[in-house]
C-alpha cells in the first residue's frame, strides 16, 4: 500500500475517512464533509451506537449523487487520551475496514484536536504508520488466490495541514515498518526456505544499509570452543551459523562508545531432536527462530532510520534434527565459556545456542547491556498466556526501561523472579550444570541457565514464546 501526504482538500472519490472524539463530536473536516453530504453523517450517527469512543467506527454509504463510495468515521476517544498508540490503532482499523471494500483509494482527513496530546502532523504520521503495519500480508506462495480475496486498497492519502512535516515525521516510522516486515517475512517463511545458511544470507542484505555483517561457520565456531551451540545442530545436514551484525550510528571508540547488544535464538526448525516433539503442531516450529528474526529486523530498522547508537546484533542459527549424528540425552558438551553442560533433554536446545552466543558477545564486544530474545519455553505461555512476554533480568534499571518501552508500544512484559533456589535446580552429578531443571518453574530455570553466561554484564532475557 502506498501512503501519500497532501494538504487538506475534500475527498472526491473512493473512501473518505474522517474522525470523531468521544461524544460523537466530529472534527472540523468531518463536519465540513457532513455539510457537503447534507447531514448524512449526523443522521447515521444518530441512528447507531457510535459515540466516537476509541476503537469504534461507523461506515456510511455515500448518498446518491456523491462521487464518494462511502465514508468511514473513526472514533478516537477522549482528546486528552489521544496518543501515538491511539492513532496507530485507528490507522490499523481503518486499513482493515477498507482493505477488502473493493475500493483502491482512501483519503483520511486529519485535523488539529483541542486538548489532544499530539500535534496534527504527529497524528497524521502515526495514522499512516498504523495503517502501514496492518497492511502486511505473506502471500507469496498462494498461486491460485482469487483477485477478490486480495486487498483492493492500493493508496492511502493522508490529508492534513503542514503535510510536508507529517511526511518527514513518517519517514523514520516507515523504516521501522521495514524492519518489522522483514521480521514477519523471516518467521513466515517455511523451514525448507529459511534455514541457517539462508537466514544468514538474508542478514547479509543489511550491509547495503551500512550494517557490518560477519558470518561464522562451524569450523570457526569449533575453534572458538562453541560446543554448546554446535551440539544442537550436529544432527542436521544444514550447517550451523553465527551471524554478527554491527551498526555504529553513534561512532566513537573506546570507553563511552561501547555498544548495546541484542542476541537472538535462531532455531530455524525444532523437531526436539532425539527428544522428539509430538507430531501435532510441529509445523509451527518454523517459528522457533523468532528471536533471531526480531534481531535482524531490529538492525534493519536502526540502520534504515540512521539511529545514532552503537548496536551489536548476534544470532545463533541452527536446525535441531534427529539425525544419525544427533546429540543424545546424556551427552556432555563444553561451552565457549569453559563450563560443561549435561544435556538431559535435547528439546531444551535454545538455551544451549544462546549460551555460546551470549558469552561470545560479552567477551568480544563488552557491551553496556545485553537483551536476548528467544521463543524459549512453553512454560512461559502457561504462566502469562498471550498477554505478556516473560522478562528476566539481573539489573533493575534495565528491567524498568524495558517494561516502560513495552507498555508504550503495546508489547507488554512481566518481570519474573530469579534466585539461588531456582539456580540449584540445574545442578548435575556429572557436569557443571544440566540443561533443564525439574518440571516446575521451567521458564525460570531456563533464564537461570542463561544468566551463567553473561557474567556481570547488565542483561535481560525476553521469553517471547
Amino acid at each position: 500500500m502506498k501512503v501519500v501526504f497532501a494538504n487538506p482538500s475534500q475527498p472526491t472519490s473512493g473512501v473518505a475517512v474522517v474522525f470523531s472524539t468521544e461524544g460523537a463530536r466530529l472534527t472540523a473536516s468531518a463536519a465540513a464533509l457532513d455539510k457537503q453530504l447534507k447531514g448524512s453523517l449526523a443522521r447515521a450517527i444518530k441512528g447507531s451506537k457510535f459515540k466516537g469512543k476509541k476503537g469504534q467506527s461507523l461506515t456510511v454509504m455515500a448518498p446518491a449523487g456523491s462521487k464518494l463510495n462511502r465514508v468511514l468515521i473513526a472514533g478516537l476517544g477522549k482528546p486528552k487520551e489521544i496518543d501515538d498508540r491511539t492513532v496507530q490503532d485507528a490507522g490499523g482499523r481503518i486499513y482493515a475496514n477498507i482493505a477488502a471494500s473493493g475500493q483502491s483509494t482512501a483519503s483520511a482527513s486529519v485535523d488539529d484536536i483541542d486538548g489532544a496530546g499530539l500535534s496534527v502532523t504527529d497524528m497524521a504520521a502515526n495514522l499512516a504508520y498504523g495503517a502501514t503495519l496492518r497492511s502486511y500480508r505473506f502471500d507469496k506462495y498462494r498461486t491460485k488466490e482469487e483477485a477478490s480475496a486480495k486487498p483492493s486498497l492500493k493508496t492511502l492519502r493522508v490529508l492534513c495541514p503542514r503535510s510536508a512535516r507529517a511526511k518527514a515525521a513518517f519517514q523514520p516510522m516507515s523504516k521501522i515498518a521495514d524492519g518489522v516486515f522483514m521480521t514477519r517475512d523471516l518467521v513466515s517463511e517455511p523451514p525448507n526456505v529459511i534455514y541457517p545458511a539462508s537466514l544468514a544470507k538474508r542478514a547479509r542484505e543489511l550491509s547495503k544499509l551500512g550494517v557490518k555483517v560477519e558470518v561464522l561457520g562451524e569450523a570457526q565456531m569449533k575453534k572458538l570452543g562453541m560446543g554448546s551451540l554446535l551440539g544442537v545442530g550436529q544432527g542436521s545436514v544444514r550447517e550451523s551459523q553465527l551471524v554478527v551484525m554491527r551498526w555504529n550510528g553513534a561512532g566513537g571508540r573506546g570507553k563511552g562508545a561501547e555498544p548495546i547488544a541484542f542476541v537472538g535464538k535462531g532455531v530455524t526448525f525444532d523437531t526436539g531432536g532425539i527428544s522428539l516433539k509430538p507430531a501435532a503442531g510441529m509445523e509451527d516450529m518454523k517459528w522457533d527462530m523468532g528471536g533471531s528474526g526480531v534481531v535482524v529486523g531490529l538492525m534493519k530498522a536502526l540502520a534504515g532510520r540512521k539511529a545514532k547508537v552503537n548496536v551489536v546484533g548476534i544470532v545463533g542459527l541452527v536446525e535441531n534434527m534427529p539425525g544419525g549424528n544427533a546429540q543424545r540425552p546424556g551427552d556432555i558438551v563444553t561451552s565457549m565459556s569453559g563450563q560443561t553442560i549435561e544435556v538431559i533433554n535435547t528439546d531444551a536446545e535454545g538455551r544451549l545456542v544462546l549460551a555460546d552466543a551470549l558469552h561470545y558477545c560479552v567477551e568480544r564486544f563488552k557491551p553496556k547491556f545485553i537483551v536476548d530474545l528467544a521463543t524459549l519455553t512453553g512454560a512461559i505461555i502457561i504462566s502469562l498466556g498471550d498477554e505478556h512476554a516473560g522478562l528476566f533480568s539481573n539489573n533493575d534499571t534495565l528491567s524498568e526501561r524495558l517494561s516502560k518501552a513495552g507498555s508504550a508500544v503495546g508489547e507488554k512484559v512481566w518481570r519474573m523472579p530469579l534466585g539461588d533456589a531456582y539456580d540449584n535446580l540445574l545442578k548435575s552429578d556429572a557436569a557443571d550444570m544440566k540443561n533443564v531443571g525439574g518440571r516446575g518453574a521451567g521458564s525460570i530455570t531456563a533464564a537461570q541457565f542463561l544468566q551463567r553466561f553473561v557474567g556481570k554484564t547488565p542483561w535481560a532475557h525476553l521469553d517471547i514464546a
